[in-house]
């Protein structure tokens, strides 16, 4: 068993993978003192660990202690999440750390909020591409808090119909521009080019660390959202139809 300091200032190692997004950020209370960051992905696999041994000999050169780690859990690719909370985790054990994961859509809408892009809308829709025209989205208000859990929906014209009939609605991420041209609606509002990155995990991780809001490292695993589906390539098909 490990025991944590709460009560200092913490310094956090932030881990975002869950999209075409490879982002690590060190904060130390609100302030990030390194970044580094891909946003044309899918190279998590490549990029991740060195990002990460950068963060690690920046701060021993700094003589500065990591107290946690955070991870974006998810909804998201499923091998980007594998790879990202496996990373997270392994860094935890090595150092004896403690583990905070956060909720990927959540991350998303704390950027949007950080950056003042809410055009007057009262609710906000970030949504990940979940391929064909299914995302997955949760419904926020500005205080992060759920005004309906996360989903996998597929999206048709009655998608949304009742929240949008009251509230202007901000839909956001990789998931939201196939909607766009489905989601007629008046209060339906888009933005572009939005992604979870690493820097909008920071306010949400220290919230976590100073509420002791630990997740088990040795069991924990990424909020996949539904299972993984390996496709199976065309010429395997062919091949076991023609035995």
């Amino acid at each position: 068993m490990f025991f944590y300091n709460i009560d200092i200032m913490p310094c956090i190692l932030n881990i975002e993978t869950a999209t075409e997004v490879c982002s690590v950020v060190v904060s130390d209370n609100d302030n990030v003192i390194f970044q580094k960051e891909e946003l044309k992905g899918p190279s998590h696999a490549v990029l991740l660990g060195s990002f990460v041994d950068e963060a690690v000999r920046h701060l021993r050169s700094k003589k500065i202690k990591l107290d946690a780690v955070a991870v974006s859990c998810g909804p998201g690719s499923y091998t980007g999440l594998r790879i990202g909370v496996s990373e997270a985790k392994g860094l935890c054990f090595g150092m004896g750390i403690p583990l905070i994961a956060i909720n990927t859509l959540h991350i998303m809408t704390s950027g949007v909020l950080n950056n003042n892009n809410t055009n007057e809308a009262s609710v906000f829709c970030p949504m990940i591409d979940a391929r064909r025209m299914e995302v997955y989205d949760v419904l926020l208000d500005s205080n992060l808090k759920e005004l309906c859990p996360v989903s996998a929906d597929i999206i048709n014209e009655d998608s949304f119909t009742d929240i949008l009939d009251k509230n202007k609605v901000l839909f956001f991420g990789n998931g939201a521009g196939k909607c766009r041209d489905i989601l007629k609606h008046s209060n339906a509002i888009f933005l572009e080019n939005i992604y979870p990155h690493a820097k909008d995990m920071i306010k949400l991780a220290n919230k976590d660390y100073s509420e002791k809001r630990f997740v088990d490292t040795a069991y924990f695993e990424p909020f996949y959202l539904k299972e993984f589906v390996a496709t199976i390539p065309k010429n395997k098909v062919l091949h076991s139809q023609n035995k």
